[in-house]
């Protein structure tokens, strides 16, 4: 088993505006941007801290013209994507793009999780990956917590259980609000699973990125046409939270201590 298997290892927006995107995130969290070409199109590689955190891509006019609106998708590693998308299937999920290659690159393909949540999976052409790196140790601009927002987090805990062994860690009893199930990998906390609150129009993962301080973050989310939707909000660890849309729509969170140092 690969060190990769089980755990995100990149996280991609597709927009409906690149350039734009580009220039908020890259204001927003400091992220070094090169763009590469790839056939048919420019992707923007984002990087912090001298290593590459994700990708930025145009929307395809298909997918606009099918009605998907700008977000972020995180991927997984596995070490068989052909496999892991049987096995998502086979356990009530769907393959929303069959396995397919990335010239140079790897493997990868889209699925979603029986109550429509969706991810990618992938296998790097580097046969072992990379060791991953503790959440909270990673540098400014990476993804720092995974949360899922969906119609009934126990039973999606059992399925992802078996496709990645996620494991449980600490539950919070929210209240009317249900139970925040914190799942781990390999006994590192990697995020937590919720009920959708009855506002919320559609299940979603939402991708906290490391910040220095949420106070001038937030400033720089609305100064840059992004909009906080929640937040601030003080978490455990010493921790403070922003829910936000970026100038597109695309929904993504900020985490880390409350001000600057």
């Amino acid at each position: 088993m690969s060190p990769s298997q089980g755990s995100f290892v990149w996280y991609e927006l597709m927009t409906t505006d690149p350039a734009g995107a580009k220039a908020f995130y890259g204001h927003l969290v400091g992220w070094d941007l090169k763009d590469i070409q790839v056939p048919g199109m420019t992707y923007t590689i984002l990087s912090g801290g001298g290593t590459d955190v994700g990708g930025l891509m145009g929307m395809p006019g298909e997918a606009c013209d099918a009605g998907a609106q700008p977000g972020w998708m995180g991927y997984v590693g596995v070490d068989d994507v052909d496999g892991s998308a049987a096995a998502f299937e086979r356990d009530g999920g769907t393959v929303l793009r069959a396995p397919d290659d990335i010239p140079d690159i790897g493997r990868f393909a889209v699925v979603a999780d029986p109550q429509g949540n969706a991810l990618c999976l992938f296998k790097s052409r580097n046969a072992d990956g990379a060791e991953p790196v503790p959440l909270m140790k990673k540098p400014l601009g990476h993804v720092g917590w995974h949360e899922l927002v969906t119609f009934d987090q126990a039973a999606l805990f059992d399925f992802y259980a078996k496709q990645f062994g996620w494991t449980k860690d600490h539950a919070f009893d929210m209240g009317p609000m249900g139970v925040y199930q914190i799942f781990a990998h390999r006994g590192e906390a990697l995020g937590g699973m919720m009920n959708k609150p009855p506002q919320a129009p559609a299940p979603f993962w939402l991708y906290y990125f490391m910040t220095d301080g949420i106070d001038e973050a937030s400033e720089r989310v609305t100064a840059g046409g992004g909009k906080v939707i929640n937040g601030p909000m003080e978490v455990p660890g010493d921790a403070w939270i922003v829910q936000c849309l970026d100038p597109q729509g695309a929904m993504f969170a900020l985490v880390g201590p409350r001000r600057q140092s």
